[in-house]
């Protein structure tokens, strides 16, 4: 079960009966776990910010990726879909689990356009994985950081799932970016993500955050706090974290050695990578492909 543990976090909030929203927050070095039994009449939706979670099924003999910046949805009225979840480190996941009778009664009238609610389809599993819209972005943050009064909160964070299923479902070529009312913000979104895309295609000679601001269009102000409400971190700290993993997975291939994989994450001298490596880990690089061999 997920524990609210240092700095990791899950919050639950109950809007009314089968209707629930979760917030994984997992900050720590560790994968956390959580598990949740939830009968077959229920939808699943899960929204991954950053990082990645796995869902597992069966026991774990099938699984499948929630990978940053996309969300699945799932729902199989002949099968219960326990959830058996492992949230990696640095990932924020928000989940919604609605039971269909409450996710229909929302769009009884437009059942005929969301594929698994049409009456031939009522009986039959669904999944989707799509990317997460910029809008329906700021929606999940907006809940996220929603500290607001308690007694006001489960009818604030009700209206933003709301908002944030109208979103997700709206067909794009409906949508009209002249009258979109967040079109400042998601241009930012999108911007802010372009930050990111540089840094990790850049990370052995990433640019200096004046050059990064200038190249994605938005002063250093913007860029520092839009990175950090997204992503959870500041830009260098999240492409420290990114390059210590990245170099991980280079020596689990076995293809090259602490040298060759410290250069390609930027390090121009072992020693640098080998400390880099030990402060994220807590064991030398060497001494990590001796573990995996042995």
């Amino acid at each position: 079960m997920f524990k609210n543990v240092g700095e990791s976090s899950l919050d639950e909030i109950n809007l009314e009966k089968g209707f629930y929203v979760l917030h994984f927050q997992n900050e720590s070095k560790e994968v956390q776990n959580f598990e949740r039994e939830i009968d077959s009449s229920f939808i699943q939706m899960h929204f991954c910010l950053r990082g990645n979670s796995k869902f597992l099924f069966n026991n774990g003999s099938y699984s499948f990726d929630v990978l940053d910046n996309r969300s699945i949805l799932l729902y199989n009225p002949q099968r219960i879909l326990p959830i058996n979840l492992e949230i990696q480190p640095k990932t924020t996941l928000v989940s919604l689990l609605i039971s269909i009778g409450k996710f229909h009664s929302l769009f009884s009238k437009e059942s005929g356009y969301i594929p698994f609610l049409s009456d031939e389809n009522s009986n039959r599993k669904f999944y989707d994985d799509t990317e997460i819209k910029p809008t329906v972005s700021i929606v999940l943050q907006q809940i996220i950081n929603s500290n607001i009064n308690s007694s006001i909160r489960e009818l604030y964070v009700k209206g933003k799932v709301y908002e944030l299923l109208s979103l997700h479902f709206q067909k794009e070529e409906n949508t009209d970016a002249e009258y979109c009312p967040f079109l400042v913000d998601e241009q930012n979104v999108l911007k802010i993500r372009k930050a990111k895309e540089i840094i990790i295609s850049r990370m052995s000679e990433p640019p200096s955050l004046q050059e990064l601001a200038t190249e994605i269009g938005l002063n250093i102000k913007k860029l520092k706090e839009g990175f950090k409400q997204i992503y959870g971190d500041t830009v260098y700290s999240f492409l420290f974290d990114y390059k210590m993993e990245h170099s991980r997975r280079l020596l689990e291939t076995n293809q090259y050695n602490v040298n060759e994989v410290g250069v390609k994450v930027g390090y121009s001298t072992a020693s640098h990578f080998i400390a880099a490596f030990k402060k994220k880990f807590g064991t030398t690089p060497k001494k990590y492909v001796m573990s995996l061999n042995n």
